[in-house]
């Protein structure tokens, strides 16, 4: 893959956080989903964030983008307060990309038509620009080669590569990942985790819902995991794999890396 520097992504810079999260809770209904989270993200921090099924995980990247919108405590996106304003909300979506578990690609346009939509129809861009732009990040990817077949034509991995090269398309300050290797065979993972590793040299902000320990040895600045909807532990990696604090975290380390489901 090329290694040419995207864009937009500012050198990073360790003043403000480009996402700053206070005291955030969210319910549905009655169950605590997300109780007192508290996290700041600086330019170019690649998080791991990670732990069991129903911790809270999902919902807290989701509400990054306000996918899911929470109910208490604030949360700052590139200097701006997420509410109800949907101008203010629309600014946000354009500059933080988001690859979701099942690739969420349109099955009925080419792959090169769901990389270029986004740009004429979101950013304005002339239709020329965009095709040149999305070529360029699906040679990234290695996926140029398909750009005139559908989606359906092309395996789980594959899928999840353009994914990854149609969120880049808008230019983000910020991705999140929502657990995008849990939908893929195992053969088909290390491709992925290849681009985003490759993204991650390149100084892009990450923050990333996964279960691959080996990933975040390799790639995160911090790991945050998180249990019923708490933050327990947080950590840069050698201290969070090495030396984990917290009785919940070094049980949860020993469940998972016992099953195998790190991958380097």
């Amino acid at each position: 893959m090329s290694t040419a520097p995207i864009s937009n992504v500012a050198t990073p810079a360790h003043d403000a956080p480009v996402v700053r999260i206070q005291n955030l809770n969210k319910w549905y209904d009655k169950f605590h989903a997300l109780k007192d989270i508290s996290l700041d993200v600086r330019s170019g921090e690649r998080i791991v964030i990670c732990g069991p099924s129903g911790s809270g995980k999902s919902t807290l990247i989701r509400c990054i983008n306000q996918l899911e919108v929470h109910q208490q405590g604030t949360l700052e996106v590139l200097g701006e307060t997420l509410d109800d304003n949907r101008q203010r909300l629309q600014r946000i979506r354009r500059s933080v990309g988001m690859c979701f578990q099942h690739f969420n690609l349109f099955p009925h346009l080419s792959v090169l038509k769901n990389c270029t939509l986004p740009q004429t129809a979101n950013l304005g861009i002339a239709q020329a620009d965009a095709i040149e732009h999305a070529l360029s990040l699906l040679d990234r990817v290695q996926m140029r080669e398909h750009a005139n077949k559908y989606p359906g034509q092309l395996s789980g991995g594959q899928q999840q590569r353009i994914a990854i090269a149609r969120a880049l398309c808008m230019r983000p300050k910020v991705m999140l990942f929502d657990e995008p290797t849990s939908a893929l065979d195992p053969e088909m993972i290390a491709e992925v985790l290849e681009v985003m590793v490759d993204l991650a040299k390149e100084g892009m902000t990450m923050l990333c819902v996964t279960h691959e320990m080996g990933f975040a040895r390799r790639v995160a600045d911090r790991v945050v995991f998180m249990d019923r909807g708490e933050i327990v532990e947080e950590a840069p990696p050698r201290q969070f794999f090495d030396a984990p604090r917290s009785p919940r975290t070094q049980q949860f380390l020993t469940q998972i890396l016992d099953h195998g489901v790190s991958n380097a």
